[in-house]
């Protein structure tokens, strides 16, 4: 299976360091010891299953020598280690560089030495073993009923005698932040998860936020919404706004605004480019559209069209901040954790806008929609404001 581009997500990290450090794996640490800074093993395809005890796997041909990095050990059952490995590789800022896995004995044959692109280096009994041999800094285990609490604490108790730290990572992905808690019940680490904070007055505040600042958005860009009505009236047929059904919070839907990028009809010529289409499956996008006007490309390379979206959060449509707005279309092919968008009111940006836009796949788009509803906060929200900044500049995946 084929290592997939990742989302940029360095507004994640620093929302991330201020609130909780470690969030793809929400930790309880057998014992802390220094990052070591290792030369070594800077990519996996140097790790040889075959390699004699206490050599370190050599780094690939022309790698770079991944000085800041912990080498990692992923322990637990394939499915699980394919998701974490995918999640670490999205957010390597983290800082940790997979080598290789253990899995259970039944489900890897000694004949296979790989598993998801990763090295298989032994089974669950093999783990201390492995940890010696290749100089692992990190051994992160994910839950499965081989390792429940005794042999948990005895796999602690043998990486006792390395250098390497024990990560276990929870089932539950996607929370990060004030909403988890470590709470020590009856010698057990129990973790606590917080209601989300979609209610009451952190609610309030956002709205009054929202429109405030909307309203002083529209005063203050008003010469360029003029302008840029302008153009579009001067340049091609048609009104100046577009206006699109879109849904939003709990379900409602409403009428969304936008200078119109399209010619007039662009909706019923859909069908014509179905062959084409270069979005994710759900999204219907083409890089090179022909239904774009010349005004319109330069619009969307720096979202000039969305900026009548102002007036959808001044009437309580929109927040500045959420979840993109979907088309009915689309929310018919939604699973069931689509659906936990609909709790916050769609967003002028959000973190689709500032993470790829239309480069993202689905599965992406759906990951970090979750996430940001899982983890709201003020201060996540002028994160986001900020970053937008510099997508618009940057323009990437914007057509």
């Amino acid at each position: 299976m084929g290592r997939r581009r990742g989302v940029p997500t360095g507004l994640l990290r620093s929302h991330d360091a201020a609130r909780h450090p470690r969030h793809c794996l929400l930790g309880v640490q057998a014992r802390r010891c220094p990052r070591v800074r290792h030369p070594r093993r800077s990519a996996r395809a140097g790790v040889d299953p075959g390699a004699s005890a206490g050599a370190a796997p050599a780094p690939a041909p022309g790698s770079s020598a991944g000085e800041h990095l912990q080498t990692t050990l992923l322990v637990g059952h394939r499915n699980a280690v394919a998701a974490l490995d995918e999640q670490l590789d999205r957010e390597a800022f983290h800082g940790y560089r997979v080598i290789g896995t253990c899995l259970p004995t039944d489900q890897f044959s000694p004949h296979a030495d790989a598993f998801n692109g990763l090295p298989v280096l032994g089974g669950l009994d093999e783990v201390a073993d492995v940890v010696k041999r290749y100089e692992v800094d990190t051994v992160a285990v994910l839950p499965c009923p081989e390792l429940d609490g005794p042999a948990l604490r005895r796999l602690g108790w043998d990486l006792e005698k390395t250098r390497a730290e024990l990560l276990l990572a929870p089932a539950i992905t996607e929370i990060v932040g004030t909403r988890v808690r470590i709470r020590p019940v009856c010698g057990l680490p129990l973790m606590h998860m917080e209601r989300p904070e979609l209610t009451g007055h952190r609610r309030l505040t956002k709205e009054l936020f929202d429109r405030t600042a909307a309203s002083l958005g529209v005063f203050f860009l008003l010469p360029v919404l003029l302008g840029v009505a302008l153009a579009v009236k001067a340049t091609s047929r048609g009104p100046v706004f577009f206006r699109q059904e879109r849904v939003g919070r709990d379900g409602q839907t409403f009428k969304m605004l936008k200078f119109r990028s399209m010619v007039v009809g662009a909706d019923g010529m859909v069908k014509s480019y179905v062959a084409e289409n270069e979005g994710n499956g759900v999204l219907f996008k083409l890089k090179v559209d022909p239904r774009v006007t010349r005004v319109g490309r330069v619009m969307r390379r720096y979202s000039l069209d969305e900026l009548p979206q102002l007036l959808n959060i001044i009437r309580g449509d929109m927040s500045l901040v959420g979840p993109r707005p979907p088309l009915p279309t689309e929310v018919e092919k939604y699973g069931f954790d689509m659906h936990r968008r609909f709790l916050v009111k769609p967003g002028l940006t959000g973190l689709w806008q500032v993470s790829g836009r239309s480069d993202l796949s689905w599965d992406d788009s759906v990951r970090i929609d979750v996430r940001y509803v899982e983890n709201w906060s003020l201060t996540f929200d002028f994160m986001i404001l900020w970053k937008t900044v510099g997508a618009v500049l940057r323009g990437s995946g914007a057509y």
